[in-house]
This record gives C-alpha cells, sequence and structure tokens, in this order.
C-alpha cells in the first residue's frame, strides 16, 4: 500500500524552522498498531492521520477526524501537528477557498480557520495553579529538567488536565541561560513512569520585565521525555498553558510568546475567555512524497 505523505513546518513561514510534523492522508483503514510504526519510521515529534467526514471527499470536506501519534504513543492533543495539518488541507487537499474547518479528536472538537498568511486554532485552555505543597516527585523531576538553573526557579505549577508542569524561573534568568539549559533527560525518565507528568515547560518572563527593546511576552522551552520526545522545538498545546498563565501575571489576553529551542518559533496567543484560547501561527509545506507499507 502507498499513502502520501507530506512535512510541514508548524509555526514558521520558512522550511527548516519551526516544529516539523508528518501528515499522512488517508484513504483507507489502518490500525494503530501501523499508525504507530509509521510514526516510529518517520521519527518526528508528531505524525498525524486524517481523513474526510461524512463520506465527504477532500475539496468538498469541512469535517475531518484526526489522530496524533509521536515516535511513542499517540496524544490526546498536539498543536503544532494540527496547524500542519490544516496547512496541509488548505493548501494542498482542500478547497483552497475554503476558510474553516473542524477536526474531530481525542482531545474533542478542534476548529482552524484561516487569517491572511496565519492560521488560527481555538484550543482549549488548560490554566496551571500554583503547587505550594508540590509532591516530592514534580520537585526531583524540576530539579532533573532545571540542571545548573535549579536555584533560580521562581515558581512551579501544574494542571492535571493536560498533565503538564510549568516551570517559572527567576527574572534574574537571561534568555540565553535559558537556551543553554542542558535538561538530564535520562533521569527524568528515571524519577517518573509518566502517571501524573506527561510534559513539562521552562519560561522566562518577557522584554517589557526586563527593560530591553519589546519583542516577546514571555520565553519558553518545552520537554515532553515521557512521550518519547526530550524537547518538543514549538509546542501548541503548550501554549494553552502560558496563555491563561501569563494573562494572571500580566493582566492581559493577547500575547507573542517565543519558544527557544535550537529551531525555535513564534507563537500568537489569545485568552479567549476561561475555557479557551486562540493559537495561532503560519506553516510552510517542506516535503511531500509517498510511504510504502
Amino acid at each position: 500500500m502507498q499513502l502520501q505523505i507530506f512535512t510541514v513546518d508548524a509555526f514558521s513561514d520558512r522550511p527548516l524552522e519551526g516544529n516539523p510534523a508528518a501528515v499522512v492522508p488517508l484513504t483507507h483503514d489502518l490500525d494503530d498498531e501501523t499508525m504507530l510504526k509509521i510514526a516510529n519510521e518517520l521519527n518526528l515529534s508528531e505524525t498525524t492521520f486524517i481523513h474526510p467526514l461524512d463520506d465527504g471527499h477532500w475539496t468538498e470536506s469541512s469535517r475531518f477526524s484526526l489522530r496524533w501519534f509521536t515516535p511513542a504513543c499517540e496524544v490526546p492533543l498536539c498543536g503544532h501537528a494540527t496547524l500542519a495539518t490544516a496547512h496541509a488541507i488548505f493548501d494542498r487537499l482542500g478547497e483552497k477557498h475554503q476558510e474553516e474547518i473542524e477536526f474531530e479528536t481525542l482531545g474533542g472538537i478542534l476548529k482552524v480557520k484561516r487569517d491572511g498568511k496565519m492560521l488560527v486554532m481555538d484550543f482549549p485552555s488548560n490554566p496551571p495553579k500554583v503547587v505550594d505543597s508540590e509532591p516530592d516527585i514534580f520537585r526531583k523531576i524540576v530539579d532533573a529538567c532545571t540542571a545548573d538553573l535549579k536555584t533560580r526557579v521562581k515558581e512551579i505549577c501544574y494542571t492535571p488536565k493536560a498533565k503538564y508542569i510549568l516551570v517559572r524561573l527567576d527574572d534574574s534568568v537571561t534568555v540565553d541561560e535559558l537556551k543553554r539549559m542542558t535538561p538530564n533527560f535520562s533521569e527524568m525518565a528515571r524519577l517518573h513512569d509518566g502517571s501524573l507528568v506527561i510534559a513539562m515547560g521552562v519560561t522566562l518572563s518577557g522584554d517589557a520585565q526586563r527593560g530591553v527593546p519589546f519583542r516577546y511576552h514571555a520565553y519558553s522551552r518545552f520537554f515532553a521525555t515521557w512521550l518519547g520526545v526530550n524537547e518538543d522545538p514549538v509546542c501548541g498545546s503548550w501554549h494553552s498553558v502560558m496563555g491563561p498563565y501569563w494573562a494572571s501575571q500580566l493582566g492581559s489576553k493577547e500575547f507573542l510568546f517565543r519558544q527557544c529551542s535550537a529551531r525555535g518559533g513564534d507563537v500568537r496567543v489569545s485568552v479567549l475567555d476561561k475555557e479557551r484560547v486562540a493559537i495561532a501561527g503560519p506553516a510552510a509545506t517542506v516535503m511531500t512524497g509517498y510511504i510504502n507499507i
């Protein structure tokens, strides 16, 4: 069997930046084991599998089934791969004049619309709460992740819905120090089995708090060791946590965040209400081809 495949860089308007995801349009049913094997073969942080709903054709349907797989497992929510999939539909598979599409996923109904060159995703909000007396395992994981910066942790927050930890570093930490931070991934995996925490992000206040010319409201990096992805270059679902957290800190609802991995990417976030956030960015197709299975 031959399947079409696209590789799309999300949260970048240029190839070879942002976060890559593979998009596989399905013309036949595939079992879960085969989808996982394909994701493992491609070895990107996420591979998506999509097909039109309501017996529609690609150029006619506005509703699609969407599933996300890392090389290790299926996941319930992924932002950058949703953005990549929407780009593939708008740009390659579907009706080019279409303005909004809807995905049925394990994480619920997700909508994506076009806004010029940007794609805007309507996502569930995941506000984190400060952990005043965190379980001992949380502190150990945070120490392993923040390494030499562990004594400069300002706050630890947790969102049980997403099973994400948010770690805020002290404002004295520089962006370059955040970029140079070297988590101990093997220790993180050894310490915890992923039952309470499946991923964690480390964030830093933005330029306004640093007295430098404004570019970003906050900076971060994101690590999903327990999902088989040590560092996710630019993670959309992570920003469903970043948005409400920084809204509570800065009293604003509109943000431009920078995820400063080696590839890096900019993410626009609008906190719509207590339940939803809009996460926006561009995307670029890098490769098109076929996979034989």
